[in-house]
């Protein structure tokens, strides 16, 4: 059967293969694909011939796709042609220069990438390079046939994810000298870092690509803070087993051995007089399937050195204890933060980071991954005002009348088969961009849920939900979540379960929250895995997810504030389900409960946690549960702990009370 190639699958040795006659992506083993590329494919015949262009040249990503990155190309082969999603997007880590040492556990053969840029020179048709800006409507206009709807989904997706004046093309932003500087910046630091040395390719070896990304860094008001330019290896020409066998491992093997990576030189810095000659890396650099790898290895083994223990519950956060004072670190990549009870420690602690890597300090914490953060004396305020104005912008809902409530109480979605369709690709876009924003609003979670159940097909009936969503937002940017100081030290959990509200499977939404020291910390809303026979059954199950979520977050604290952990606390507004956790007795009602789910009793024996009941007009949990009217939704989203935040501070961001 005739399919058009699109890669390697992730995490397998598989193809990933597309077959127009069906519009479905399919993972294929090696031995099963034949490769045909004398024939092309005709899109209006659904045959291969040989007179039409061919897809094959701008799905191996090669130069004239520069604009493209190796997260990009994983996004659009899980979606297939003919339905782009905002992954394109995300093009580049936003970090610091640092580059760690390239190791492996493949083999000590030299990595030869199994694309290349090589082209049948019988193709009828000019394969030079472009110079200038193309956009990605171009870019699949060139590869596949795209109605007018979906070259304007392009246009929008690029308009809410790419932002303002940041450069495509290195010939647009060597016009700029600020992107120039920014470029001669991330080469002095390459360099500086012993990154690479400019060697003659040695003879059966390719050299892998470079390209120029540039971003913006801006703070939370919009404005710029500085120009960043990233040298990216085109590490997506890389295969799995080819090129390397690992792409990440959090601790490096003893029988690790080094690679030979071979990159030509980047465009617009080539040296005079030695233009033929390439780069061979010593080091990893952005883009290669193994600088994730590399970069936490040097990362881990600096932050030891220091003193610091990589927390067992959680893999990504580093503490140290000394004479008192405790100091915690969070990775995200290469964005890191750092808190403690001493802020000289603080301050030793980057001037010794800096003498390892290149990194900025962005100073106190206002801004991070779209979250927006102020501190005062009576403690932290999180929110997301600014991405919530950028949604709705995107969305065409700025100007929006606002409502009250994100859901009707007496909504009842359905799959609604024989409703008019809407425009997927939009609908899943903005979908994505409100469940972004559930991390700092508990009060969305559940009505975006809902509406993220219908991304498949949504129907008229499933975009004016949306638009609710987006009505209420409108009213709420400024909403968030604050952190008081002080407290009890006390992990405390609610957990909650709606029964039998979808009216398709008969299944219910089960929601948590938890609390430390009163500020709320973790929540969750989702529908139950199986189907419930009772609204006992349904806070069973549910609490015995909690119980799981409950035991983390006990070990992760006390692991954090190096105490013994203390009984977790989870409140529960069904008696019998409480009863059932507690008395064995209770198993004839139980017995047809899969075995997993009576996790919670064994927890309450060991007295890890304790259940309490909890009348329901104070279940916590309630609003992940079910859609609540109006006042009902106004007072559980204060009980929960969701405050307008731009009450609390005036435009100085000074506390106001």
């Amino acid at each position: 059967m005739p399919m058009i190639y699109l890669g390697v699958e992730p995490g397998s040795l598989g193809f990933k293969l597309y077959d127009p006659t069906r519009n479905k992506v399919v993972i294929a083993r090696d031995g099963d694909v034949i490769f045909n590329e004398n024939k092309i494919w005709d899109w209006k015949k659904e045959v291969c011939t040989e007179s039409t262009p061919s897809i094959w040249t701008h799905v191996q990503l090669n130069d004239d796709m520069t604009s493209l990155g190796q997260d990009n190309l994983a996004g659009y082969e899980e979606w297939g042609p003919g339905t782009p999603t905002s992954s394109f997007y995300n093009i580049m880590p936003q970090n610091s220069n640092t580059h760690a040492g390239l190791q492996s556990q493949s083999s000590n053969s030299s990595v030869q990438p199994s694309s290349s840029n090589n082209q049948d020179p019988t193709v009828p048709f000019d394969l030079t390079p472009r110079q200038g800006s193309r956009s990605l409507s171009e870019v699949y206009e060139d590869t596949m046939p795209m109605n007018e709807e979906q070259v304007k989904d392009l246009y929008a997706q690029e308009q809410l994810l790419l932002v303002d004046d940041e450069p495509t093309t290195f010939e647009e932003a060597a016009n700029d000298p600020h992107w120039k500087k920014a470029m001669e910046t991330e080469l002095e630091a390459i360099h500086k870092n012993n990154t690479w040395t400019l060697v003659n390719l040695p003879v059966n070896h390719k050299a892998i690509g470079l390209k120029w990304v540039y971003k913006l860094k801006k703070d939370a008001s919009g404005g710029v803070i500085r120009h960043k330019a990233r040298l990216v290896a085109k590490g997506y020409v890389q295969q799995k087993g080819v090129d390397f066998d690992d792409a990440f491992a959090p601790v490096a093997r003893m029988e690790t051995i080094r690679e030979e990576v071979y990159v030509l030189q980047p465009v617009g810095f080539k040296i005079k007089g030695k233009e033929n000659q390439v780069y061979k890396l010593h080091k990893a650099l952005y883009g290669l399937r193994q600088a994730p790898r590399a970069w936490n290895i040097k990362l881990d083994r600096s932050l030891k050195e220091f003193g610091f223990n990589r927390c067992v519950h959680e893999q990504a956060v580093y503490k140290m204890h000394n004479s008192g004072s405790i100091l915690v670190y969070g990775v995200y990549v290469d964005d890191l933060i750092v808190t403690g009870s001493s802020e000289k420690d603080i301050v030793v602690f980057k001037e010794k980071m800096k003498t390892i890597f290149e990194m900025s300090d962005m100073g106190r914490l206002s801004y991070y991954l779209g979250l927006e953060v102020d501190q005062d004396k009576d403690g932290i305020m999180v929110k997301q005002e600014s991405y919530a104005v950028k949604v709705l912008k995107v969305a065409g809902m700025l100007n929006c009348n606002p409502t009250k409530w994100p859901m009707d109480s007496k909504l009842q979605l359905t799959k609604d088969e024989k409703g008019k369709e809407v425009n997927s690709t939009e609908f899943r876009r903005i979908i994505g961009s409100l469940r972004y924003l559930t991390h700092t609003r508990p009060d969305l979670s559940y009505s975006v849920g809902v509406v993220s159940r219908f991304m498949q097909d949504p129907k008229e009936s499933h975009l004016a939900a949306m638009k609710q969503i987006l009505r209420y937002l409108k009213g709420t940017t400024s909403y968030g979540l604050k952190y008081y100081k002080g407290g009890d030290g006390q992990l405390v959990g609610y957990s909650d379960s709606s029964y039998g509200t979808d009216l398709e499977d008969i299944r219910g939404t089960t929601g948590m929250v938890f609390y430390y020291s009163g500020n709320l910390i973790t929540w969750a809303s989702q529908k139950q895995q199986t189907v419930a026979l009772s609204s006992c059954e349904a806070e069973f199950m549910v609490a015995t997810s909690a119980a799981c979520q409950a035991l983390w977050l006990r070990n992760l604290i006390s692991d954090l504030i190096n105490k013994e952990p203390q009984r977790v606390q989870l409140l529960v507004d069904n008696e019998s389900a409480i009863a059932l956790m507690k008395n064995p007795v209770f198993h004839g009602r139980s017995k047809h409960i899969d075995t997993k789910f009576h996790f919670i009793r064994e927890c309450v024996e060991r007295e890890q946690i304790s259940v309490k009941h909890v009348s329901g007009e104070f279940q916590k949990a309630d609003l992940l549960t079910k859609a609540l009217p109006r006042i009902r939704f106004h007072d559980m989203r204060r009980l929960t702990g969701v405050e307008d935040l731009k009450k609390q501070v005036n435009t100085k961001g000074e506390s106001v009370g």
